[in-house]
């Protein structure tokens, strides 16, 4: 991916990627990002709420992450990210295994649905925080049992959000509305331009004892 926007980090401190997906990392070095990667501890993911929308989840999710991190960095940008697909009000996340992959493209297959990604910056000398959600909308084609088979053979689907990867080369998927496409990979590299631009004056204070996730700026 080329053209990606870039800015530089608040203070000059330095970057750290609270995750350890290879495409956010790939996606911030293809901007020119200097940054060293710190992953989130498993349990960052866990307790959905059956009242949670996309966007909330994502959100709170990335927060977090970037808690879980944040402790062990004295002075330190945190990013941490979170990505979802959403589907007539179903929420998709990363499959378990072969078959739930299966379920998943056959629920979006022939629809369009969303893309969510909430992205959390943290300041951890100041201890403030910014946390935002960027959607994309997509449309995938009509898929076969056939199409569906060969992609799972792929294993492209692992550890994806949605069982697919925008990225894998498929075209049977498409951005509608000019949309993000890196949001799509896993990171809003145009959002995150802004946020760290704007990061003195969006991100709010945040007390040690906080457990609620700060308001998206979506």
């Amino acid at each position: 991916m080329r053209g990606l926007s870039r800015a530089p980090i608040p203070d000059g401190i330095p970057l750290v990627l609270a995750s350890g997906s290879p495409r956010r990392a790939q996606l911030l070095r293809a901007a020119g990002y200097e940054f060293t990667i710190d992953p989130a501890s498993d349990d960052a993911e866990c307790g959905v709420c059956s009242r949670e929308t996309a966007p909330e989840l994502v959100a709170r999710y990335a927060y977090r992450k970037a808690e879980s991190v944040v402790r062990r960095h004295g002075r330190a940008m945190i990013l941490a990210a979170d990505t979802v697909a959403s589907c007539g009000g179903q929420i998709l996340g990363k499959p378990h295994n072969e078959e739930h992959a299966a379920e998943m493209l056959r629920t979006l297959s022939g629809r369009r649905h969303d893309v969510y990604t909430g992205v959390c910056l943290w300041s951890s000398g100041e201890s403030r925080c910014t946390v935002d959600v960027v959607r994309t909308e997509l449309q995938m084609q009509s898929l076969s049992e056939t199409m569906i088979r060969e992609y799972l053979d792929t294993l492209l689907w692992e550890g994806k959000a949605g069982a697919f990867g925008f990225q894998d080369g498929n075209d049977w998927i498409e951005i509608v509305g000019g949309g993000s496409e890196s949001n799509v990979v896993g990171l809003p590299m145009e959002r995150l331009k802004e946020l760290l631009e704007n990061f003195h004056s969006v991100a709010e204070t945040i007390d040690a004892r906080q457990s609620e996730t700060p308001t998206s700026n979506e």
